[in-house]
């Protein structure tokens, strides 16, 4: 645990080991989840005040291994212990990576046997959002993706589709792709390609499950088709291949 003595005394942008889980924000005042952190991530801290503030006091911070910004509240500072800078992390190529496919599909299966609801932000389990599922099962097996789904889509390598809807693309996709739904200007929503079909994702109460589950891209094709599959079908953007794991720039 760290003082407030000793945080001041430190410069801007120090980089901190995370000793607790903790909850991120997505504004200084701290009313919506935007991501979680388990115990033992890494980020940095800025601005911090000269003087002790309340404990309901939001502080920037940039969460290390996903580059992903948020507010931290005073109350979790004492969470924080100061590191000296870090090296990226190796970069995986993509033979390393499909060798934890498997583990990655157990990691998503066996969090969809525990008891949860969908949670927005939710990353450290066992309540998940769809993209904080996708980067904990990945980053479970040392494999770091960005953190939501526009983002994701934005880094893998995108498998092309020779049709038009999402059961043409079926036969092209592996084990562990990453499947994408939203508008047509932005992702919204991710899964995880299983096989023949059928993939497992952590959709909300609106359109959803409230929780983690297994939906098919095979659309009216399907023996049984399903108004959460349907749903899901008609805003499928498309899929995309983790090539590479992802390496903050310092």
């Amino acid at each position: 645990m760290v003082t407030w003595a000793e945080l001041i005394g430190l410069p801007a942008s120090q980089f901190y080991r995370i000793t607790h889980p903790l909850n991120i924000y997505d504004s200084p005042a701290l009313s919506s989840l935007a991501t979680q952190a388990w115990a033992g991530r890494y980020l940095q801290l800025f601005n911090l005040p000269p003087e002790k503030t309340s404990y309901r006091t939001g502080h920037e911070i940039l969460l290390w291994e996903d580059q992903y910004p948020g507010w931290l509240a005073g109350e979790d500072l004492a969470h924080l212990e100061p590191t000296p800078l870090l090296s990226p992390p190796k970069q995986l190529k993509r033979d390393e990576i499909l060798q934890r496919i498997p583990a990655i599909i157990e990691f998503c299966h066996m969090a969809k046997t525990r008891c949860h609801t969908y949670l927005w932000g939710g990353t450290l389990g066992p309540s998940y959002d769809c993209s904080g599922l996708i980067q904990a099962s990945f980053a479970a097996m040392g494999i770091w993706l960005p953190r939501d789904a526009y983002q994701q889509e934005g880094f893998v390598a995108p498998i092309p589709n020779p049709g038009v809807n999402p059961d043409d693309l079926v036969p092209y996709l592996e084990s562990g792709d990453l499947v994408f739904f939203g508008t047509p200007s932005k992702a919204t929503h991710v899964g995880l390609y299983l096989g023949g079909g059928e993939y497992l994702h952590s959709s909300g109460k609106d359109q959803g499950r409230n929780g983690i589950g297994m939906d098919s891209l095979l659309g009216q094709d399907h023996p049984n088709p399903d108004p959460i599959s349907q749903a899901y079908y008609q805003q499928f953007r498309g899929a995309g291949r983790v090539m590479t794991s992802f390496s903050p720039n310092l």
